[in-house]
């Protein structure tokens, strides 16, 4: 893993492993998602601008953007596939080294390659199908047309994954097992289906999870192994991913996924840094708590705490360390404050929760505001109670050098102040609120900072954003399509039965809640997490009486706290990388944040009134 997460950094690794031939698809993928990208951020600007100056609407500009963001999407899983970027369990990283590390490979190569010609042969029915009923996307386009990329790009991602099997003298072998494994994959779908097989290919496909397997596919494998012992046509899947486009809030997150990491590699991290060194540095504790709040600031802007780690923990590590932190000190601020942020706008979890969970975002944000903050105030507290008992000195306050650092972060700071005002002001929806944004930071870093070239730097900063995009955009289709399958089977309300007749107390459900999160948040990335167990929680919530809105957060405030939660935290996993250092001496230094955001939590979690408080003003 590199030590650096700026889109060059990410752009030059993910290209290094690949054939001249791969390089020059990648190249073009990524330029055409590129172009798609901007047009994205386009059409709800002048949608909105249109709709304040002349009192008129672009027709269809939203459904336009909406079908965008399934292209968008799926070409960004294709680049994904190429790049190893798709979003996988963690705990893959504790597979040891040589031969079980190289079966592990095998096997999850094997399974996404057959997996995803599956998902290739079930989109393009859904294809045949809407072609024949003749429906349209906006004027005579039809709608056939928009979903001919979800059979193409599985096509594509499945020859990725048999290619890319093996290296070096077993690469043929590999390649030869990867491809008897879809031939294999169409001849159990031919036959009909018993329990045993079943049983054993749930088996297989649970074992391919635990190996490394992205998530997508596993959430793939189950929805077609169960539809198929049904009798349902396996079409049903990307049927109900292609519902995707129905989601009036989806385009928000390639788009404000865009505007983090254009800030990014702009060199927001280092303006950021000054401006509040300026303003807390005078006060105990001053650098840890300034630590704290960019951090805060920065995961909110990207909307992960892994580029927060990576990109800024080589600036503030060693800041810490010179003003006379302890170093365990020091690596622990750094991996738990990596986590801060996420309930603040415009963070894309929270956009993603409201999706998945049908949960107004505006009313997210709103109740997650005095919980971010309480988190936040309690792990900079920590920090002024280490920098008075180890006798930090604090600079002096120096007004003028101060402002002189606000002044330079006034741009990086407008960006989430101009998405909130745009929604709260009812100028624009949040979609519209998010393009404006992303249109902010290129204009910004572009124009203003010229820190980014249009040509020579905007077009890897698109790729890479949009790789991370197409993860979050495939998986949660695929998802889609599991969850039809659940519904369709009552297993929500089996679950819901079985909760309500065993558990009694609402705080017992809250603290067991609690608990599950927790090791969910450790073992799965943020996105993944919240798209597979959301849709599960959310009606339990409901029949404990818990407002959605306080749920929300909960379920948001847990994950955060799992990023530290040992043996295979992310922010765990991210820091060892980071700094070079053996997870045990990190799960050590993590473990006073760790109880520290425990108690936050329990906070919140039990006192509603800092959720809906402000809700009900």
């Amino acid at each position: 893993m590199a030590t650096d997460t700026t889109p060059e950094v990410e752009f030059e690794d993910a290209l290094a492993g690949l054939s001249p031939l791969e390089r020059r698809l990648t190249n073009i993928a990524g330029l055409f998602v590129g172009l798609l990208s901007l047009v994205m951020v386009a059409l709800p600007v002048v949608q909105a601008a249109a709709r304040k100056v002349a009192d008129t609407d672009i027709p269809s500009a939203s459904i336009i953007v909406q079908h965008l963001t399934l292209w968008v999407g799926f070409l960004g899983a294709l680049l994904a596939a190429g790049t190893g970027k798709h979003l996988a369990l963690s705990t893959a990283e504790a597979i040891p080294e040589g031969w079980p590390r190289r079966v592990a490979s095998l096997l999850t190569r094997m399974t996404s390659s057959a997996v995803s010609a599956l998902l290739a042969y079930a989109s393009w029915k859904v294809v045949q199908a809407d072609a024949e009923s003749g429906r349209t996307v906006v004027g005579s386009l039809p709608v056939s047309w928009s979903e001919a990329i979800m059979p193409v790009a599985f096509v594509l991602m499945a020859a990725r994954f048999a290619w890319r099997s093996g290296k070096g003298e077993q690469s043929w072998v590999d390649r030869g097992l990867a491809v008897a494994a879809i031939a294999g994959a169409f001849a159990l779908g031919a036959m009909a289906p018993s329990s045993v097989v079943v049983t054993v290919l749930l088996v297989l496909v649970g074992i391919a999870f635990m190996s490394g397997t992205p998530v997508f596919v596993v959430m793939g494998a189950a929805a077609m192994i169960l539809f198929w012992r049904d009798g349902t046509p396996i079409a049903a899947v990307p049927a109900e991913t292609f519902r995707l486009v129905s989601s009036a809030t989806l385009p928000a997150i390639p788009l404000l996924t865009v505007a983090g990491y254009v800030l990014a590699e702009g060199g927001a991290a280092k303006r950021l840094v000054r401006a509040y060194k300026g303003f807390f540095g005078w006060m105990p504790g001053g650098v840890a708590i300034m630590t704290t709040v960019v951090c805060a600031v920065f995961t909110t802007f990207t909307g992960g705490s892994g580029v927060t780690i990576l990109a800024l923990g080589g600036l503030l590590l060693p800041m810490l360390k010179e003003e006379g932190y302890p170093e365990g000190f020091s690596l622990g601020l750094v991996t738990a404050a990596g986590s801060l942020g996420l309930l603040f706008p415009p963070s894309l979890p929270v956009i993603l929760y409201s999706v998945v969970a049908s949960v107004p975002v505006g009313k997210l944000y709103l109740g997650g505001m005095l919980p971010g903050l309480l988190m936040m105030g309690m792990v900079a507290g920590y920090g002024v109670f280490m920098g008075i008992k180890h006798k930090i000195p604090r600079q002096q306050f120096k007004p003028a050098e101060a402002l002189r650092g606000l002044w330079e972060a006034k741009w990086d700071l407008g960006l989430p102040v101009m998405v909130i005002a745009t929604v709260a002001s009812g100028f624009g929806t949040i979609v519209e609120a998010s393009a404006m944004g992303c249109a902010y930071a290129l204009v910004v870093e572009m124009g203003i900072f010229r820190t980014i070239h249009p040509v020579k730097d905007l077009p890897r900063v698109l790729v890479t954003a949009t790789t991370l995009v197409g993860s979050v955009v495939i998986l949660l289709g695929v998802a889609m399509g599991l969850s039809s399958w659940l519904v369709d089977a009552e297993v929500p309300t089996m679950l819901l039965d079985w909760t309500t007749e065993h558990v009694k107390s609402q705080w017992v459900f809250l603290l067991a809640l609690n608990v599950g999160l927790l090791i969910v948040g450790s073992v799965l990335e943020i996105y993944a997490a919240i798209v597979v167990i959301a849709p599960l929680v959310a009606p339990i919530g409901v029949a404990y009486g818990i407002d959605p809105v306080h749920l929300g957060v909960i379920f948001l405030a847990n994950l955060e706290l799992g990023f530290l939660f040992p043996p295979m935290g992310i922010n765990l996993l991210l820091a060892s990388t980071r700094f070079r250092k053996p997870l045990p001496y990190l799960y050590a230094r993590a473990l006073p944040f760790l109880l520290i955001l425990a108690v936050g939590v329990l906070l919140i979690t039990y006192l509603d009134v800092m959720t809906t408080g402000l809700l009900s003003k």
